[in-house]
């Protein structure tokens, strides 16, 4: 039987006189979160289960604000963990392409860089002062004295021999030479060539022997010159070593505890020991500078000693929780920068950056999964992350294999990181089915859900939320008939009115523009008036397109019949979405039927216009109509079915019954009355389901009808299934209280029958035989002079008897 809704239960309000304040300002804040237990529940054993693979992956809507109750719950987690470690990159003394890692305790990595920027400011004004001490150049004297004396002897060894040839040891511009002496004298050419042939022989041949010496000796002088450097070079270390051990000592005298930083500072003494004429060079800018360091810019030399620390966890008590909001490759691994010198591009380890993932390392991580998906490469480092547990810095054109700068290779960092993926159940769905690797590391889902119960708890409970949020957003306090309408506002958006939405972000929306609203008139607090207009305020500047539609079918330009009765015709009804907004419209099917073969065309599906699910539906038409009228006896029908000015895709199954009834009225040739507008979908046995929509569609039809007058014949029929459901605008509301709208509940096809024709459907009898003056009744005796006509044709055929064309269709 079919039932007028009552107009209470069109808008069951929430009774703003059970809430037991006044203001909102009289109520404390939310404790825990509203709804969400068992993601709750999810999230505390993720956070706390130490075994691989146990990261987690938050579904829901977005506007369930997934990301503020993680952050909360992650926050409660992370008070129970120590800081993790900072963590550091240093030159790699033995491999100066390979950065080392270096992690030392929180806090740890600050100090560390303060104390080696003092250490190599001592350096700078330390080694340059060992070269002037007076020690050094005594020494250094002494070592180049010996060298020279060396040198100086065998020079006059080598004259006292040619002395005794009358010959001398001259030095030009081009090394030593023999020349022979008279009378102490040097001989030119022309007074050499002037004496006997016998003595220029003798002559000659004691200067080749001369010579001989003379290059035997200077033989060794090389190696006596590597020998005085290496000299130089033992001096200059044993001088400087003791400086530095000094420096090096106070700089690692705070860090004993720690090996990894002694080593650290170990290395940094050997090399600079071993450097230090370059520092000396540089400090003093001689032309003994190295040409690898420009003199505008020394630093470059000493950068090699600094450390890059790229986590820096001496601000914080807890485990970090990361947030990436943009997680491409390099935001997540890390990246290392390059920079131009004389035409090339290059780097090193102290232009290595942290990523997200450093940063959370010990901690959380959080990431958006459609972000992280649409970015290049950066699914693939954050799962091989996972599951080799270390982060190693790739760039994008290394895992191309495209041509790169000359760049580093740095040590991998281990790490020990929690991964929260944020995303809905369909990322989630999808991902659990294309990728083999997403349920071996995100094993805990949480799951937001949308809706909870509407019981009495849940309101004080939302009252508190909308205290709370009041509070947080610094917005003017709600009166309790405020809070009722925002509560009221949210089970509409809900779509059932017997459940509160947990869509948090929307109720923040309409409370900011209440709010705004009520500053405006100078309000001190946030009335339900101000809600209302601010409900009223959203949908005036998203309606345009409903306000266009609405008007074409005002206008007469889409043909709508709210009065009178047509064959074959029936108000069907839809829901458009535009964006986050949707409304109902009215909608015209009409329904023929002629002799045929037990076909029922859905002319949208002919026409490539109808979706899978609007076809099932048309399937399940043909199948009741058969069932219930022709069970024993073929179907000699043709039907077709259209909604008529329609031009884009029709889908799903809400105008099912809608049709059969157009369908069934074109059979029988009974008329419908077009004052109803009717949606609901069905079964093969009749029996009308629920379908979505509900308060759109029956707001739309009554648009319609109000703009063009209400007579208290127009009315809605919906199936019982959807009256938990409703939750319609005032106005709708308080027509129906005057009577001049209905909305109507049904359960069955016939309702829907008695309802449309205003005849009764009428019940079939042990035969199966309908009662006289029923609708059923002239449904199936239209369908018998259907059968009989179909009957004679095919006997006439047999006979030989030929009709003309039209005269099976006029009989009909």
């Amino acid at each position: 039987m079919h039932d007028e809704i009552a107009p209470q239960r069109l808008r069951p309000e929430t009774d703003a006189s059970t809430l037991s304040f006044e203001t909102t300002e009289e109520i404390g804040d939310l404790d825990g979160i509203l709804g969400q237990e068992r993601a709750t529940r999810a999230i505390h054993f993720g956070t706390h289960i130490q075994a691989e693979g146990y990261n987690l992956f938050a579904m829901g809507a977005p506007a369930t604000e997934k990301r503020a109750v993680v952050e909360q719950l992650l926050a409660e987690a992370a008070e129970k963990r120590p800081a993790p470690n900072d963590w550091c990159y240093v030159y790699g003394f033995d491999s100066p392409s390979s950065p080392q890692a270096l992690s030392v305790a929180a806090g740890q990595g600050r100090r560390l860089e303060r104390a080696i920027n003092q250490l190599i400011e001592d350096v700078r004004n330390v080694v340059p002062a060992v070269f002037h001490e007076e020690e050094y150049k005594t020494r250094s004297n002494e070592i180049t004295k010996g060298f020279e004396e060396r040198q100086k002897r065998d020079l006059e060894e080598l004259q006292q021999e040619a002395e005794k040839h009358d010959m001398t040891l001259l030095q030009t511009p081009h090394g030593f030479a023999f020349a022979p002496l008279v009378d102490g004298k040097v001989l030119d050419n022309e007074q050499f060539q002037e004496l006997p042939t016998d003595t220029r022989e003798r002559i000659s041949n004691v200067i080749e022997e001369l010579t001989r010496q003379l290059v035997e000796r200077m033989q060794d002088i090389p190696g006596r010159q590597q020998v005085l450097v290496r000299a130089q070079k033992d001096l200059v270390r044993e001088m400087t070593e003791a400086s530095v051990r000094l420096l090096v000592n106070t700089a690692r005298e705070p860090f004993q505890a720690y090996p990894e930083i002694t080593e650290l500072l170990s290395a940094i003494q050997s090399d600079i020991v071993e450097h230090a004429q370059t520092i000396l060079a540089l400090e003093s800018e001689t032309p003994a500078a190295p040409q690898l360091f420009s003199r505008a810019d020394p630093e470059r030399f000493y950068d090699r000693y600094r450390i890059n620390l790229i986590v820096d966890n001496a601000d914080i008590d807890r485990a970090p929780i990361v947030y990436e909001s943009n997680p491409t490759l390099e935001n997540l691994v890390g990246r290392i920068e390059h920079r131009a010198e004389f035409g090339a591009l290059i780097s090193d380890f102290n232009l290595i950056r942290s990523g997200a993932l450093h940063r959370s390392n010990g901690g959380f991580l959080i990431v958006e999964t459609d972000r992280i998906l649409t970015k290049p490469f950066a699914w693939e480092a954050l799962k091989r992350a996972l599951l080799d547990k270390e982060i190693r810095i790739e760039s994008a054109g290394q895992l191309m294999s495209l041509g790169t700068p000359v760049s580093l290779d740095p040590q991998p960092i281990p790490i020990d990181v929690k991964v929260v993926l944020l995303g809905t159940r369909l990322h989630y769905y999808l991902l659990s089915q294309s990728d083999p690797d997403f349920t071996r590391l995100f094993k805990v889902p949480a799951e937001f859900v949308d809706r909870i119960e509407r019981s009495d708890d849940n309101v004080v409970l939302y009252a508190q939320l909308i205290a709370t949020l009041a509070r947080r957003e610094e917005l003017l306090p709600l009166t309790r008939e405020a809070v009722g309408a925002v509560i009221d506002q949210n089970i509409r958006s809900a779509g059932d009115s017997e459940r509160l939405s947990t869509h948090i972000r929307n109720i923040i929306d309409l409370m900011r523009e209440a709010d705004f609203i009520a500053r405006a008139a100078d309000a001190a607090r946030v009335e339900a008036s101000h809600v209302t207009d601010a409900v009223h305020q959203q949908i005036d500047r998203l309606d345009r397109i409903r306000a266009d539609v609405h008007e074409q079918i005002l206008r007469g330009t889409i043909h709508i019949d709210i009065s009178g009765e047509v064959i074959g015709q029936v108000n069907g009804l839809s829901v458009l979405q535009v964006g986050e907004f949707a409304f109902g419209q009215p909608s015209r099917i009409t329904a023929t039927a002629r002799l045929g073969h037990g076909e029922v065309v859905d002319i949208e599906r002919e026409a490539r216009l109808a979706g899978k699910i609007h076809t099932k539906a048309m399937m399940i038409v043909a199948s009741f109509i058969g069932h219930r009228y022709a069970s024993e006896q073929p179907l000699s029908l043709q039907g077709s079915l259209v909604f008529e000015q329609s031009y884009g895709g029709i889908e799903g199954d809400s105008a099912s019954v809608a049709e059969v009834c157009a369908l069934l009225s074109a059979i029988a040739r009974v008329p419908l009355k077009q004052s109803f507008s009717i949606t609901g979908s069905m079964d093969q046995h009749g029996r009308v389901q629920a379908i979505g929509g509900a308060n759109e569609k029956i707001e739309g039809f009554f648009d319609i009808c109000s703009e063009r007058g209400l007579t208290g014949d127009h009315g809605v029929i919906i199936p019982a299934d959807n009256v938990k459901h409703l939750m319609l605008r005032a106005d709708v509301v308080e027509a129906a209280a005057q009577g001049k709208f209905h909305v109507y509940a049904i359960t069955t096809v016939d309702d829907a029958i008695r309802l449309l024709s205003g005849m009764e459907p009428g019940e079939p009898d042990e035969e199966g035989s309908y009662p006289e003056g029923t609708f059923n009744r002239a449904v199936t005796e239209r369908l018998e002079q259907l059968t009989a006509i179909a009957r004679k044709t095919r006997e006439d055929e047999s006979n030989g008897i030929k009709k003309p064309a039209n005269e099976d269709e006029e009989d009909a």
